[in-house]
């Protein structure tokens, strides 16, 4: 519940001391959270329970001891112990969405937007709703390798799940079944998903600028495979000296 993250994520920022720590918050994917046998709910129900969690794990963060007694949850007398002295160093809540609805809704209650992508319209579709000025985080999946066929290959085999479309990624409920709806993505596929499988280090440069062009200011990336050695150095070398 609400409550353990709320401990553990004060516990992190008290360890962190002061440096920037966001807390990630979103609606979840059945495929962690229907090991504990509960009914998984519908997107609206879960929306409502992100943002109902995130009120009582605030004011876990900000008030001596609390009680909650909700629609969605229950804390009795519960107070966090090890929180940062600094009110200013409690975290950001970040809420991620991947649709216009969820970043309409978050923008309600988050203290920052989370995304996949160069999303510039779902994170306008955001700050339009009156979004908080916080941080404004995107994730960049992308693959490195000596050759693009190397590349659009380690996708396949290691990210197929990333060009499953809709809410699939949200609803099956195990390994078992991403098995069997990757069956489905080819590597057709990943060469039109518009993750980057070029060894050419002005595309990758180019899609970091594209996000930040979008208006992001935290991009950080998702190198698939294996070889994560040889992605850093090319990232040091031949891209990131591109960014200040």
């Amino acid at each position: 519940g609400p409550a353990l993250y709320a401990q553990a994520a004060a516990t992190a920022a008290t360890v962190f001391e002061g440096r920037e720590f966001h807390f990630g918050v979103g609606t979840g994917e059945d495929l962690n959270e229907h090991v504990f046998g509960h009914r998984w709910p519908n997107h609206d129900e879960r929306l409502d329970r992100t943002r109902e969690a995130v009120e009582v794990i605030r004011k876990l963060w900000t008030e001596p001891n609390v009680t909650h007694r909700g629609e969605h949850f229950t804390v009795e007398n519960a107070t966090i112990f090890t929180k940062p002295d600094d009110p200013d160093d409690l975290p950001n809540v970040v809420a991620s969405a991947f649709g216009e609805q969820t970043a309409e809704a978050v923008a309600e209650w988050g203290d920052g937007f989370w995304t996949t992508g160069p999303q510039g319209e779902l994170l306008d579709t955001y700050e339009e709703a009156g979004g908080a000025d916080g941080p404004k985080i995107t994730q960049l999946t992308l693959c490195y390798a000596d050759s693009e066929d190397e590349a659009v290959s380690t996708v396949h085999e290691h990210w197929p799940q990333g060009s499953l479309s809709g809410e699939l990624n949200q609803l099956l409920p195990s390994p078992r079944h991403f098995e069997q709806a990757c069956e489905m993505v080819s590597e057709e596929d990943i060469r039109e998903s518009g993750t980057v499988t070029s060894p050419d280090p002005d595309d990758h440069i180019e899609s970091i600028q594209q996000a930040i062009d979008a208006g992001f200011d935290h991009v950080y990336i998702h190198q698939v495979g294996p070889e994560q050695g040889e992605f850093f150095e090319f990232y040091e070398e031949e891209v990131l000296p591109s960014f200040d």
